[in-house]
C-alpha cells in the first residue's frame, strides 16, 4: 500500500466515568490523531477534566439511551479525512500503533473502511464467540461516489473494506449487562419490535450474562419472535432463550415446542441441547442429562456463548457423573471444565 503521506485522522470517543480507562487508550494513539474528539454521556467523575489535558473539543451530550445518536453527535464536530472510532476500554500496544502509523502514511484515498482485529475478547463477559476478530474501526468521512463498467454502467454502492492487521485489546473494566437489558427493553416497549441485529444482540447478552430474571422478561418478546421470525439463525436463537426459560418455569410443554424449533434444523444450537441437559440434571434423570451435556459438548456448535459448548457441558457431565459414582468421568470431565474454564 503507497499513499500520499498527508491523510488527517480524527479521533471519535463518547465516554461516562472513564477516569480508569481514558489515559490508557489515549497515550499510545495521540500522537496519530490530528484532532480528538470526545463526547461524555454524563460522567461524575474526572473523565471530562482528564480529557481535556488531550483535547480542547470535549462535548456534552444528554444521554438518550441511544448509543447511535451520542457516536453520530461526536462524528458531526469531525473534519479529518478519516474518523477513528475508539472506546475508553481499547489499549493498543507500541507494536500496532507503529502498524497504525504506517497505515496512516499509506493509506489509498479510494479505502472506505479500515478493519482492525479485536482481541480479548473471551474475558469481561463480551458478547462474542471469539478472542480475536475483524473489527470495523476507521472510516472515511466524505466518500466519493464512483461509476463503474464501460458498459450497463452503476454506482459502486459497496464500500472498500481494508482488513489490516492492526490490533487492539479490549480491557472492559466491568460488564453493561443490565444498561443494555433496560435499553432493550425500552425499544420493545416503545417500537413493539427491533432489528434483526439487535434481535441477536439482545439474545447473546442474556445467555452471556443475563440473569434468570433477565430470561423470563424476555420471554414474550421470543417466544413471539420463535413464531415469526423467517430466518434460520434468527429462530434457532429464538428457541434457544424460550427453551431456557421453559426449564426455569418447570414447563414441558413449552420446552418440547421449542426444542422441535431448535432440532428441526441441521445446525441445532449447542446451547438448546444444554439447557435439555439440564432439565434432565433437574429432574435427577442422570443418564438422559449426560446424553445431552454430551451432545453439547460434541455434536453440537454454539451460536450465542461458546461456554455452552464446553466448560458448561463438561461441568454438567462431572456433576452428573459424581452422584452416578462414576469416578473415572468424573474427574475426567472436572478437568476438561478447569481447562476451558482458565483459556
Amino acid at each position: 500500500m503507497e499513499g500520499n503521506g498527508s491523510t488527517t485522522f480524527s479521533l471519535c470517543m463518547i465516554v461516562k466515568n472513564e477516569e480508569e480507562m481514558l489515559r490508557n487508550c489515549l497515550d499510545p494513539i495521540k500522537d496519530l490523531m490530528d484532532e480528538i474528539i470526545i463526547v461524555d454521556t454524563g460522567s461524575t467523575d474526572r473523565t471530562k477534566e482528564i480529557a481535556r489535558e488531550y483535547t480542547d473539543k470535549v462535548y456534552d451530550f444528554e444521554w438518550d439511551d441511544d448509543f447511535s445518536a451520542a457516536r453520530n453527535f461526536a462524528f458531526s464536530f469531525a473534519t479529518g479525512d478519516y474518523i477513528y472510532s475508539a472506546d475508553a476500554d481499547e489499549v493498543m500496544s507500541e507494536e500496532n500503533v507503529a502498524k497504525f502509523r504506517v497505515l496512516k502514511e499509506a493509506m489509498l484515498p479510494e479505502i472506505d473502511i479500515v478493519q482492525m482485529y479485536y482481541t480479548n475478547q473471551l474475558s469481561g463477559n463480551t458478547t462474542y464467540n471469539f478472542d480475536k476478530e475483524l473489527r470495523p474501526k476507521l472510516y472515511k468521512r466524505i466518500r466519493t461516489l464512483h461509476w463503474e463498467d464501460p458498459l450497463h454502467e452503476a454506482v459502486r454502492l459497496d464500500p472498500v473494506v481494508y482488513d489490516s492487521d492492526i490490533e487492539i485489546k479490549h480491557c472492559a473494566a466491568s460488564g453493561h449487562s443490565s444498561r443494555d437489558f433496560s435499553i432493550f427493553k425500552k425499544i420493545i416497549a416503545k417500537q413493539g419490535d427491533m432489528s434483526e441485529r439487535l434481535t441477536k444482540m439482545y439474545a447473546r447478552e442474556l445467555f452471556v450474562s443475563g440473569t434468570d430474571e433477565d430470561f423470563l422478561e424476555a420471554l414474550d418478546f421470543f417466544r413471539h419472535k420463535m413464531d415469526t421470525d423467517t430466518t434460520e439463525e434468527l429462530v434457532l436463537m429464538d428457541s434457544c432463550v424460550v427453551i431456557k426459560c421453559a426449564r426455569l418455569m418447570d414447563d414441558p410443554s413449552l420446552m418440547l415446542l421449542a426444542a422441535g424449533r431448535a432440532m428441526g434444523s441441521n445446525n441445532t444450537p449447542s446451547e438448546a441441547v444444554f439447557e435439555l441437559g439440564e432439565y434432565y440434571r433437574g429432574k435427577r434423570n442422570y443418564g438422559e442429562a449426560c446424553m445431552w451435556y454430551y451432545n453439547a459438548a460434541f455434536e453440537t456448535e454454539p451460536l450465542l456463548n461458546i461456554r455452552y459448548h464446553d466448560s458448561y457441558p463438561f461441568l454438567g457431565l462431572h456433576i452428573s457423573y459424581v452422584i452416578q459414582g462414576d469416578r473415572e468421568n468424573a474427574a475426567r470431565f472436572a478437568a476438561m471444565a478447569r481447562e476451558k474454564s482458565f483459556e
